[in-house]
């Protein structure tokens, strides 16, 4: 009778792990709201009528429009379009100075009216895609943080990174020091969740490598659909370098520690 009451608590035990897993991935899939109907709007605008619109001004009022959207059916709260709107002007600088000829780092090869020095208004977007998801997960998922650095150490951290990616045409590449200081700030860090009803945690720095990589994934359907195009890509679509994610991973904390520090903020 034990070990059948044994594989019979056992097969609960999966069962129940297996429910957990499938509630995690539906919230994952709704935190991912925003960027899923950023991605639409991008399949879409190679496939609809756009009757003399530019393709990319269409891009720029749909995701203006599913903003609207999301703030009047209170999916996303006006604090959170705050904060992404922040982020919307930090990638429109960045992209203003990756997209100028004398770096070209990518360009938008197409025409546009909604634009700031050649820059379609819409990859701030992008950005904001990011910080979406991360504003839907803190909630749906009831993030909490153990051990998280004080602000002098998570700020000028994450300040150095998002320089980094402006001063490493000048001056030698600090991205793997910058790296090795996330691990140094970040190691003790964990990320408290809730799926269901049993609170989990995970390291915090990996949770930077997934973030990144699914981001990385996504940045390839973007760029096959047209968003914007890297050297490589202008003679026709190829799969962007993983070089690409430890890029986006230290984004991703930038993000991250913004979005984390005006939560303790509001909190406090």
């Amino acid at each position: 009778m034990g070990k059948v009451a044994e594989a019979g608590f056992e097969k609960s035990s999966s069962r129940a792990l297996l429910a957990e897993l499938l509630v995690f991935g539906i919230k994952q899939a709704r935190a991912c709201l925003f960027p899923g109907i950023f991605i639409s709007i991008l399949l879409l605008s190679n496939y609809v009528p756009l009757f003399g619109l530019a393709r990319y001004d269409f891009i720029f009022v749909g995701a203006v429009l599913a903003q609207v959207a999301l703030v009047a059916l209170k999916i996303e709260t006006r604090d959170e379009v705050l904060t992404l709107f922040a982020f919307h002007l930090l990638g429109i600088l960045l992209e203003v100075f990756k997209t100028n000829p004398a770096i070209g780092s990518w360009s938008y090869p197409e025409e546009g009216f909604f634009e700031v020095w050649d820059v379609p208004l819409y990859s701030g977007f992008m950005y904001a895609s990011v910080a979406s998801y991360m504003c839907q997960a803190w909630r749906l998922l009831d993030i909490g943080l153990d051990r998280y650095p004080s602000y002098a150490l998570s700020v000028p951290l994450s300040a150095g990174i998002y320089l980094n990616f402006f001063t490493h045409h000048f001056v030698p590449d600090f991205r793997w020091v910058l790296a090795a200081g996330v691990f140094v700030v970040f190691f003790r860090t964990r990320v408290l969740f809730t799926v269901t009803s049993r609170r989990r945690s995970m390291p915090l720095v990996l949770s930077f490598v997934l973030i990144g990589s699914f981001v990385w994934v996504a940045e390839n359907v973007s760029t096959y659909l047209g968003a914007w195009s890297y050297p490589g890509q202008l003679g026709g679509w190829e799969v962007v370098s993983l070089q690409k994610i430890s890029s986006w991973c230290l984004l991703v904390i930038v993000s991250f520690v913004i979005v984390a520090d005006l939560k303790h903020v509001k909190k406090s």
